[in-house]
Order: C-alpha cells, then sequence, then structure tokens
C-alpha cells in the first residue's frame, strides 16, 4: 500500500509541523538543505528581469536563495497550499528585507498586486497560497520555474510538473530538487537505517503531531520514482534537455530541463 498523499492530509500534517519545520530541516539534514539549494540555484541562475516561480515553497527558503541570487533585482513568487508555512515564510521573508504578503490568488500577469510594501529598489517576494496542481498565473511567464523537496508530496506530481511547464517560459527553465536514494548499497544500508529509526523518532520527539509526519518522509522518499523515470517523465511534458545531477552521494537529486516551446 503506498503512502496516503490526499491533500487534505498533508496540508494538515505539515500545518502541524510548520512551527518547527525549518529547524528540523537543518538539523535532520546536517545543514547540507543550504548546500543543495544552493547549488540549484547555480546550476540555474537567475537572468534577465522576468520573475522567478517556487512551488511547494514551504518555508521560502529556495525562493529567498533565488531572491537574494538575483541581488533583489527579480520578482520571486512562492506558492503553497499549508496556509501555516506560508506565515512561517512570510516571517522569515521579512527578516530578510524581502517584503512580502500571502494571498489566496495572484493576477496572472504580472504578479505584483500580491505584495502591498516593498522596499525602496528591491523586488518583492509574493507568497501566494494556491494548489501546485492548478497554479493561477498564465502560461509562458517565469524564466524559472522550481521546487525543492516538495513535489513527491503532491498526490498528482505529473500533473503538477505540467503546470510548472506550462507557466514556464519557452527557453526557461524547470528545476527539481528531491530526495534520492543513493545508489551504493553501503550508504543504502546507513541512509536507510537513519532514516527509518533514527529520523522519525527525534522529528516526532521535537515536533509532535498526529500524522507522524517524519515516518511519512522516509516513506515517500522511498516510493518516489528513480531518476531515470523521473527524467522521461520531464522529457515527455516539454523538456526534452534534462541534467540530472547526484549529491551528495546521491543523498538528493537535481534535475535542471529547458523548456523549447
Amino acid at each position: 500500500m503506498g503512502v496516503d498523499k490526499a491533500a487534505d492530509r498533508v496540508r494538515q500534517m505539515f500545518a502541524e509541523i510548520a512551527w518547527r519545520y525549518d529547524f528540523l530541516n537543518h538539523l535532520l539534514s546536517l545543514g547540507m538543505d543550504y548546500r543543495w539549494r544552493q547549488e540549484a540555484v547555480r546550476r540555474a541562475p537567475p537572468v534577465g528581469e522576468r520573475p522567478i516561480l517556487d512551488i511547494c515553497t514551504g518555508t521560502a527558503d529556495l525562493a529567498l536563495a533565488y531572491w537574494r541570487a538575483s541581488r533583489a533585482a527579480v520578482p520571486v513568487v512562492g506558492v503553497d497550499f499549508c496556509r501555516p508555512m506560508l506565515q512561517g515564510a512570510l516571517e522569515k521573508c521579512q527578516r530578510w528585507g524581502a517584503a512580502a504578503q500571502t494571498a489566496s490568488f495572484c493576477p496572472a500577469n504580472p504578479p505584483r498586486p500580491c505584495a502591498k510594501a516593498r522596499p525602496a529598489g528591491k523586488a518583492a517576494l509574493y507568497l501566494v497560497e494556491a494548489d501546485a496542481t492548478a497554479l493561477p498565473f498564465a502560461s509562458n511567464l517565469f524564466q524559472i520555474v522550481c521546487v525543492a523537496f516538495g513535489l513527491r508530496n503532491i498526490q498528482n506530481p505529473g500533473l503538477a510538473l505540467r503546470e510548472m511547464v506550462r507557466v514556464c517560459r519557452p527557453a526557461g527553465r524547470v528545476v527539481v530538487l528531491e530526495f534520492s536514494m543513493p545508489p551504493s548499497f553501503f550508504l543504502r544500508r546507513v541512509y536507510g537505517w537513519y532514516f527509518r529509526w533514527v529520523l522519525p523518532r527525534i522529528g516526532q520527539a521535537l515536533a509532535p503531531n498526529r500524522f507522524a509526519a517524519y515516518h511519512y518522509l522516509p516513506a515517500s522518499v522511498e516510493e518516489f520514482p528513480p531518476a531515470e523515470y523521473w527524467t522521461q517523465q520531464m522529457n515527455a511534458v516539454g523538456l526534452p534537455s534534462v541534467a540530472v545531477e547526484p549529491l551528495t552521494f546521491g543523498i538528493a537529486t537535481l534535475y535542471v530541463g529547458q523548456k523549447v516551446s
């Protein structure tokens, strides 16, 4: 039986751990999640002034990484369907000086009305409450559409990927950063032991929740398709050229695809 990824269940699960989400992400990944996001930005840097979209943005770590990489010159939009996560993102954005406001809908072109306040001389970071499988944006709008550690939580990841490609402009890039199982037999055993026995206990102790969120995490990673399958799926939805980069011995994998039309 597969992992239960019903939208309401996933939304409630993340709502319950939102207050500890950042702390546990950094703790349980031993800080490697910072490096992985920076590598995503390095492999697909912002170019020009077109906006950037981060789906399943959570507390906006990847959105902020892109905003900082552009030196606050490019508008960045973070989308998530869990309001408590967006509230954490809003507070973090404000600490970084990226004025933002959560909204249930963002006008399609351009997405500026989502934020009322913008620091002088800086592009804003906009936070939008929306479903990644039905993005409220015009087609061919964003120069980069990205997601970090969120695609495997979507009940229909293929639909979300098609939406990412739809809103990406021609010649723009679609970036997927996701956990994966390392290819090395020895490392896979060690990693599996940590994932199944250590991580869930630490997570549940520090962020108690009704949904066993940190048991869900390793189960969802093990169920996520391997790189070969996912590359084929990206090819099939309009990304014929996909670069695949294993990170940290294959614990995470970075996919960067370019849209042709």
